[in-house]
């Protein structure tokens, strides 16, 4: 049975290609690309020379048995995509999820990220953030996110498309007031750069921008209710912590705290 290897590539900086990636890529028998045309040429720049099969959001289902069928033959498959992470926000999630099901073994590589890459050069709170990807197009479920994005103490990230900047930071203004936020785009290539400051701020530099962009939003630190929190329910009062992004535990122990009551009390009234 073979392997598949989810390989991360470079996001712009051909040099950012780690030594394992390289050599997993000269060993396997078969590449499965995003885009096949791109990854020829990182391969014509390693001087690597395989079969490529093409996989990508429209032809998943289809290329997922494919791929599953030559792994099971014995074949080992590296899955890239165009840049970055497979199955961050690309193609890779499926087969991955199929590979598991059959009990093949999938190996990550590891390499370039752009959430990540933008995060920690950013200035922003990264002991806890959240990745949405890219928010939706739907009415409703973008108004969801956007609701997360407004609650929520954690530090929030996401993706968005140049032709589409102007609208998303439209909407961001209509939910946050003067919190920090970091625009990265152009991660690793010549004209790389970090724009910072508040919503207005970053709308007023933004304009007619090029580039793959990471946006960053600082979390909120008002709490969003209330300090008499006796005026609440329990329930109220839980899913006031858990639009925030608090886990269970943290909410409980916040609760109690609140009201002067030990966590145990708290979690019998949820219980019971």
């Amino acid at each position: 049975m073979g392997i598949l290897y989810v390989v991360a590539t470079p996001i712009g900086n051909l040099d950012d290609i780690t030594l394992r990636a390289i050599k997993v890529l000269q060993e396997v028998d078969v590449i499965a690309a995003e885009d096949t045309r791109h990854t020829l040429k990182l391969l014509n720049h390693l001087e690597i020379s395989k079969p490529l099969i093409s996989y990508h959001r429209h032809n998943e289902e289809i290329k997922t048995e494919i791929l599953v069928e030559k792994l099971l033959e014995g074949q080992d498959i590296a899955l890239v995509s165009d840049a970055g992470t497979p199955g961050i926000c690309d193609p890779g999630e499926v087969v991955i999820k199929k590979c598991i099901e059959e009990r093949i073994e999938v190996i990550p590589i590891p390499g370039a990220c752009a959430m990540i890459n933008a995060l920690i050069a950013s200035g922003i709170d990264t002991k806890q953030f959240t990745f949405l990807g890219f928010l939706p197009l739907n009415k409703k479920l973008r108004k969801e996110k956007l609701e997360e994005i407004k609650t929520s103490q954690k530090t929030m990230v996401l993706y968005e498309a140049p032709h589409k900047l102007q609208a998303t930071l439209k909407d961001l203004s209509n939910i946050l007031e003067d919190r920090q936020i970091v625009l990265a785009r152009e991660l690793t290539k010549i004209h790389e750069e970090f724009i910072r400051g508040n919503i207005e701020e970053i709308m007023q530099k933004a304009e007619n921008l090029k580039g793959e962009i990471v946006l960053l939003i600082e979390g909120t630190k008002k709490v969003e209710a209330e300090n008499n929190f006796e005026n609440l329910s329990l329930e109220e009062h839980y899913k006031l912590y858990e639009k925030q992004g608090m886990e269970k535990k943290e909410i409980i122990k916040k609760i109690a705290k609140d009201r002067g009551l030990t966590k145990n009390e708290v979690y019998q009234k949820f219980i019971s």
